[in-house]
């Protein structure tokens, strides 16, 4: 499975003035559609990403434009993104912008790299792992009182989480918003997926039994060489991945990659809860 290269408190300011060393690393992989696409990026030096614990001094928010490379021209302007991710390693900024039409488009972030973050967005017919406006499709997944050849069922450290209590199949059968994790918080390449878990563990608290979670590993064992079923039902290249279907099952937002509990909560108010 190809996973991401790029790693998921911090001091912030208002001043946007992009020091000329840094430049702008991708946080999402490369399976967006024509609709709203998130577009998820980090600073980095030449050295690698820039984290919290430098003391860098991350603007709060970042504004950007979107190029289209087929015509080598802005298609829309005042592109905004706050500060996401202050207790990650790796803070991040989450873009997102409605494109319409397949094909190569630039972020060019404003007082940035003028190399920008090179994007493409395919047709939905090349985008197997199902979308926003899709089905959440069910999915046996492993339980502690079924671990169905996953072994561990869990792999976060000390304890496992608690969200192998359902399979996504019975989750999405009580009519209520459904968050399903995807991603293996030991094995995880981009160190995302332990913090993504966190994150969803922290919502879940929040949110209660207005929302069923599931959590399903990447992996069938502590080797992480056999690909664990749940990523081939849903055709998936990448992890972490956070899909939010509301009470019809109807997947309503999906975080890639990267996020944090406030971008989890806001998909979960799109779902209606």
């Amino acid at each position: 499975m190809s996973l991401l290269n790029a790693c998921g408190g911090s001091s912030s300011t208002n001043n946007q003035q992009l020091p000329d060393e840094l430049q702008l690393v991708q946080r999402f992989p490369q399976v967006l559609v024509p609709g709203e696409v998130r577009l998820p990026i980090s600073l980095a030096k030449s050295s690698g990403l820039v984290s919290s614990a430098e003391g860098f001094k991350f603007p709060s928010n970042l504004t950007a434009k979107i190029v289209d490379l087929s015509i080598d021209k802005v298609v829309i302007e005042n592109v905004s993104a706050e500060l996401h991710g202050a207790d990650f390693a790796v803070p991040y900024y989450p873009f997102r912008v409605d494109i319409a039409e397949p094909g190569n488009y630039l972020l060019v972030v404003d007082s940035g790299p003028r190399d920008g973050a090179a994007f493409s967005v395919l047709e939905q017919s090349e985008v197997l792992v199902p979308k926003i406006g899709d089905d959440l499709p069910g999915f046996e997944s492993p339980t502690f009182a079924d671990s169905r050849g996953v072994t561990p069922v869990c792999t976060r450290l000390p304890e496992p989480c608690p969200f192998h209590q359902l399979t996504l199949t019975e989750a999405l059968t009580r009519n209520m918003a459904v968050a399903y994790l995807v991603g293996t918080p030991a094995h995880c390449s981009t160190g995302t997926c332990a913090p993504a878990l966190e994150s969803l563990i922290q919502v879940a608290k929040e949110f209660g039994d207005r929302i069923a979670v599931v959590h399903a590993e990447v992996y069938t064992d502590d080797t992480a060489t056999v690909v664990a079923p749940a990523v081939t039902a849903l055709n998936m290249t990448f992890e972490p991945a956070l899909f939010i279907a509301d009470s019809e099952a109807k997947i309503v937002d999906r975080l890639d990659a990267v996020f944090d509990a406030k971008e989890i909560s806001a998909a979960l108010a799109r779902a209606g809860v």
